[in-house]
């Protein structure tokens, strides 16, 4: 039997992110405390877990802190990914978009503080770059925000920023660009656009673009955010801490490209998905033109080196949708 490392407590675990997150560091010999209120997390990603000596499920919701507390109890680090994500959700709703991810962002914040946790990671979001129009994206230069969901992630930031500062807590954001791979559901309002191209096109539906496809994206495949947590939460470095890293491959994709990429890779287990028209429609509020990470930072200071192109990442992707959702 080996020895445990340490216990990490993963926020939103049974969500997409999360919950690979649980599955990669309960194989890494961690314990792992995973705490969900089955929000947008589902109780099928962490389903085969919950036998684990090693796998606490704590069915709570970051907005009470009493669930904060009692989550981080005997905790090392934190890897805080519960939100409500999504520009549209946070336009429709600003206000269930602030309390989830401002309030119970302080609140988790506040908690491992409270429990002297080592080092408290969280998902910050590339939407903080807003109406900079500089390429690639420099974590020290951005914009003003352009959605609701873009003023609550930067608000993270600026929260860790003080925390750190004030009460000495290690913080480290990390600038999720487009994250795309396994268990990353397809359905609902606010679906991400690859799972959901995915199913559409599985269905002999056609899949509709915001926009004339030439909106460029970062897309990054789960491996490389998982790799980034990782380093995140164990780098030696003092540069490490206090401060954001983008989290990307560092090349950008527009949609067309994209749509062909899903549309080629998915053609290979159903031919007929080849002949699916794919149809344009509006732009979107609130979106992004273009988005492309500069990772040089990850690089040099964690040792960031992601393994997954857009293309290696759908093929994998593809897979497991075709072999899980058919």
């Amino acid at each position: 039997m080996q020895e445990i490392k340490s216990t990490i407590l993963i926020t939103g675990g049974a969500g997409f992110i999360g919950s690979n997150l649980c599955d990669y560091f309960l194989n890494k010999n961690y314990k792992v405390i995973c705490l969900d209120n089955f929000a947008t997390g589902h109780r099928h990603n962490i389903e085969h877990l919950l036998g684990n000596e090693n796998f606490t499920l704590i069915e709570g919701d970051i907005r009470n802190y009493e669930d904060c507390k009692k989550a981080v109890e005997g905790v090392q680090y934190v890897l805080h990914q519960a939100a409500l994500g999504s520009v549209p959700r946070s336009i429709a709703d600003p206000i269930t978009s602030n309390e989830v991810n401002v309030s119970g962002f302080l609140n988790m914040l506040s908690a491992a503080k409270e429990a002297n946790v080592k080092r408290f990671v969280y998902a910050a979001s590339s939407s903080t770059y807003g109406d900079s129009e500089s390429l690639p994206k420099v974590e020290g230069i951005i914009g003003k925000p352009l959605s609701p969901y873009a003023i609550t992630k930067y608000v993270n930031e600026l929260y860790a920023d003080i925390f750190s500062k004030t009460y000495g807590i290690e913080t480290v954001g990390l600038r999720y660009f487009n994250v795309f791979g396994r268990k990353q559901d397809p359905n609902g309002a606010y679906a991400a656009v690859i799972p959901k191209f995915v199913m559409q096109f599985m269905k002999h539906e056609s899949p509709v673009i915001n926009g004339d496809g030439n909106y460029s994206r970062d897309f990054t495949y789960i491996d490389n955010v998982i790799q980034m947590n990782e380093l995140a939460m164990t780098s030696q470095n003092p540069e490490a801490v206090n401060t954001v890293f983008n989290t990307a491959y560092g090349d950008r994709t527009t949609l067309n490209d994209l749509i062909r990429y899903l549309q080629d890779e998915l053609a290979v287990f159903d031919p007929e998905i080849a002949n699916v028209k794919i149809i344009y429609g509006p732009n979107r509020a609130g979106d992004i033109p273009h988005s492309l990470a500069s990772i040089d930072k990850g690089r040099k200071i964690l040792g960031y080196n992601p393994q997954f192109s857009l293309q290696q990442g759908l093929r994998e992707a593809v897979q497991w949708y075709w072999d899980n959702l058919k």
